[in-house]
């Protein structure tokens, strides 16, 4: 069905007159006509009755009213969303109780008018054909790693750098402690269910690994934060890597300890990707509130891969 020709038809009906119609509409009385009639032949009903005063609905034409406005409503609805100017930014996360999420609630309290959608996207060439596609706007990604160079048509600014911290159970041998270095847990159990294989975080913790002499296993079903906190509370041979901007509650009588890793501190980089073409007016605002506050990263005495995006 030709909604042009629906909405000549609305603007007949609401003037009364194929005149006052064309009018109102920009365009020819013999315009108006054609698609009237074009919209007669599709429906295969008369919707209106010439008459002195200009023009009636007929009985099908005011049964078919209500209809037409609801279907221009949809109409306009559908262009609506995907519309840069009225939809909400997309932004991929990862993980909701992390930093980068943290980042876009801080946003969104600066900029409360401002709809958003946060989805999750677990493969950086997942989240990468999604902000090409248009299907997010922008995503938090640790960016370079091995393989994995951005396209030229996507832009990226570090934002963020998170400090690893190391959870264990009360009854672990490091429980005790104010800190330690990431050289001392060489030989310690390292437990991380669920490290995607080829996955931007799996590339970092190869490297971290590799740089500090340590055995990360990632065996064993993923059951999700909870099943992990339980787990490390009741094995004292085993602990976890945790971000200091992961957001985590769990019962008091775990008795679980986050002890800060130093000399150097490995922290996990967050940059914003997006597409360079992308005009949505609240991305530019997510990139200057960004900007604004960000922290510096690189600081003395922190450890990341060589591959990390610099800037």
């Amino acid at each position: 069905m030709d909604l042009e020709a629906v909405r000549t038809y609305l603007a007949v009906a609401e003037a009364g007159q194929f005149q006052k119609a064309a009018v109102d509409l920009a365009i020819t009385q013999q315009a108006v006509s054609k698609r009237i009639a074009a919209l007669e032949r599709d429906l295969g009903v008369r919707l209106f009755t010439r008459t002195p005063r200009g023009a009636e609905a007929t009985i099908d034409g005011q049964a078919f009213l209500p209809h037409a406005r609801e279907l221009l409503r949809v109409a306009d609805r559908a262009v609506a969303s995907v519309h840069t100017a009225r939809r909400p930014l997309r932004v991929d996360v990862i993980n909701l109780r992390g930093a980068a999420s943290g980042l876009m609630r801080a946003f969104h309290g600066a900029h409360p008018g401002t709809e958003l959608d946060v989805v999750k996207l677990l493969d950086i060439d997942e989240a990468v054909a999604a902000i090409r596609s248009g299907a997010v706007d922008a995503s938090f990604r640790a960016v370079g790693s091995p393989g994995r160079p951005l396209p030229d048509d996507l832009a990226a600014v570090r934002v963020v750098d998170e400090r690893l911290e190391l959870l264990t159970g009360p009854g672990h041998v490091l429980a005790g402690a104010h800190a330690v270095t990431a050289r001392q847990l060489a030989g310690h159990r390292i437990w991380m269910p669920g490290i995607l294989p080829g996955s931007e975080w799996a590339a970092y913790y190869d490297d971290l690994t590799a740089e500090f002499g340590l055995t990360i296993e990632a065996t064993g079903p993923n059951f999700g934060s909870d099943a992990l906190l339980d787990t490390i509370a009741e094995t004292p041979a085993l602990a976890t890597f945790m971000s200091d901007g992961t957001r985590l509650v769990w019962p008091a009588g775990h008795g679980l300890r986050r002890i800060p890793l130093t000399d150097p501190t490995p922290v996990y980089p967050h940059s914003l990707v997006w597409h360079r073409d992308n005009p949505h007016p609240a991305l530019a605002a997510l990139r200057s509130y960004l900007a604004a506050t960000k922290a510096a990263h690189d600081a003395p005495g922190t450890w990341v891969p060589g591959w990390v995006h610099p800037d």
